[in-house]
């Protein structure tokens, strides 16, 4: 497959590349500053967009089977999330392209409390803006009218490199957590988790979530 990566210099978006050609797949890494891919490998196609501008997705996106969006804003542009949503679904609305989005956690409901995880009283208050920044985000999936086939991924609390273990567990909107109470995937893990979905679809307009 040709699989077009937004937000390829960061780092789920630098393990979904490694992921995808692990497995034999044509990879083509965007991000808006071409000098932040120059480490990934010669065969990888790189190319410099904005994944906010609707015409750029367009253009990066021609040819793919499939595109990944694991774009994250720096502090303070939280809002740049619901906006580069709005602009996947503009340049993909008329490709017929299979979209993955790396979300975020904060809108998973937490079993026992029919509450969301940014609702807990113990949410860390620093972490509110880019919470609600993914709630927008999503929000932009569930509610614009458009053709795009997308599939919302939310990681769990507790997302940071570490191993690639393959032994993961999927949910829909319902924080998973292991049997200490521990909500947590790898990159490495959630990588593997996008690329069964990519080449094995099994959900279609929806959000799901990984973890262990």
């Amino acid at each position: 497959m040709q699989i077009t990566v937004f937000g390829a210099s960061g780092d789920t978006g630098s393990r979904v590349v490694a992921e995808a050609l692990s497995r034999g797949h044509r990879v083509r890494a965007v991000a808006r500053h071409e000098d932040r891919l120059r480490h990934l490998p010669e065969q990888v196609e790189v190319w410099t967009g904005n994944a906010a501008d609707p015409a750029e997705v367009e253009k990066a996106s021609a040819g793919s089977d499939v595109v990944v969006s694991a774009t994250r804003p720096v502090p303070g542009r939280e809002h740049e999330l619901a906006e580069v949503a709005t602009a996947l679904l503009e340049g993909l609305s008329d490709s017929g392209i299979r979209l993955l989005v790396v979300g975020g956690a904060g809108t998973l409901t937490v079993a026992g409390t029919g509450i969301t995880l940014a609702e807990q009283p113990d949410f860390p208050a620093e972490l509110g803006p880019i919470a609600e920044g993914g709630r927008r985000q999503l929000e932009v999936f569930r509610t614009t009218a458009h053709p795009v086939n997308w599939t919302y991924v939310s990681p769990p609390a507790l997302f940071e490199s570490g191993e690639r273990t393959g032994a993961f567990r999927l949910g829909l909107d319902e924080l998973i957590v292991d049997k200490a109470g521990n909500s947590s995937i790898s990159m490495e893990d959630m990588a593997i988790a996008l690329l069964d979905e990519i080449e094995n679809p099994r959900h279609h307009r929806t959000r799901i979530t990984v973890g262990y």
